[in-house]
């Protein structure tokens, strides 16, 4: 697809929801998505793709930093789910190799150091892409609504090539 011009592309494996057993689904979900990732990032590189390519890894958020457990939900050794502090993987496609940024709390709960608010994140992705977020823009019920919300927000330079 990608030689063909496409611009955006998105795989998606379903089953990281670890509410319970999270060793067991992390490696089940390891098995079954890190020969394929792995063989995608080979074929990119391998056709002169991958410096041009934004890979983006994530998920819709983290996970608790204490263990779940519910016997009424049949839930144990689990993690619940977390929006405050989780971890996104950009790389290539004007990303720069080994940029960090954010840093949680000594438990995992909260961002302390430079926070990057999924806004943020969507407007670099955009921007990366080509996308002006900002002309994406049509006025409704006295807001102006983006692809980013209707609150400010900016492309995280920091992590620019």
């Amino acid at each position: 697809m990608i030689e063909r011009g496409v611009r955006f592309i998105n795989v998606y494996h379903e089953g990281w929801d670890a509410h319970s057993n999270v060793e067991g689904n992390v490696r089940n979900n390891c098995q079954a998505t890190d020969q394929a990732c792995a063989a995608l990032i080979k074929d990119l590189k391998q056709r002169g793709l991958l410096d041009s390519t934004l890979v983006v890894w994530g998920g819709e958020f983290g996970r608790t930093p204490m263990v779940e457990a519910s016997v009424s939900l049949g839930r144990s050794l689990g993690r619940d789910h977390h929006p405050q502090a989780f971890t996104m993987w950009l790389a290539r496609g004007g990303i720069k190799g080994g940029a960090t940024l954010g840093a949680p709390d000594d438990m995992g709960f909260h961002i302390v150091e430079n926070e990057v608010r999924v806004a943020d994140l969507h407007a670099t992705i955009l921007h990366l892409l080509g996308i002006d977020y900002e002309r994406l823009t049509f006025r409704t019920a006295g807001l102006d609504f983006r692809l980013t919300g209707v609150e400010p927000c900016q492309v995280v330079k920091a992590i620019l090539a």
